[in-house]
């Protein structure tokens, strides 16, 4: 899903038009307000953002965004670029910045980068889901058996009984939905970089 905002009517005509062409999903707003009325937490996607919107400016619609809990990948689109917006931008997380007109290779490159990246923020937020249905003393077991070890030392770590360390790695692998100790250590380190 690509959430495009912009003042312009015809800019928002064309991008959406062009995008489509590529096989994209656009929404288009032509200020903050809406968007900030209809966005949907539950309906990622890349945001593409005009710097200079009325009311509210493309870098605080981010910041608004921000504190609804949206960090999705942005990209700036601006007529009136200049070295200082930039710095801005990309200070307030934006991905990447383009000058109207928008050339359509670099913005399908900018697109490509964000999603990329959208993917890999939806993947985290997903693997943080999973760990954080752990209770605290699955958690300690998770954490030693992604040091490498087995359930005799892990018992002996945390003074408890080998039953019941293995009854804690029998939940965390439902919890995590995986038995596979690898697959299970992929997840707590890929959350604990």
């Amino acid at each position: 899903m690509i959430y495009l905002v912009d003042d312009d009517a015809a800019v928002r005509d064309a991008l959406s038009m062009l995008l489509a062409t590529y096989g994209k999903e656009v929404l288009t707003f032509p200020d903050a307000a809406h968007l900030l009325a209809h966005v949907d937490r539950a309906k990622p996607g890349v945001l593409i953002l005009d710097l200079r919107l009325p009311a509210v400016s493309g870098l605080q619609l981010i910041n608004r965004l921000s504190a609804k809990g949206i960090s999705w990948p942005a990209i700036m689109i601006t007529g009136h670029g200049d070295v200082e917006a930039c710095r801005r931008a990309f200070r307030a997380g934006v991905t990447d910045f383009l000058t109207k007109p928008v050339d359509e290779h670099v913005l399908m490159e900018a697109i490509t980068a964000c999603e990329a990246a959208l993917a890999e923020h939806l993947a985290r937020a997903e693997t943080t889901a999973l760990l954080d249905q752990l209770t605290g003393r699955e958690a300690e077991v998770m954490e030693l058996v992604s040091k490498g070890l087995g359930s005799k030392e892990i018992a002996a770590a945390l003074t408890v009984s080998v039953r019941t360390v293995d009854s804690h790695r029998a939940s965390i692998a439902a919890k995590l939905g995986t038995p596979a100790v690898a697959e299970q250590t992929r997840l707590w380190l890929a959350a604990h970089r």
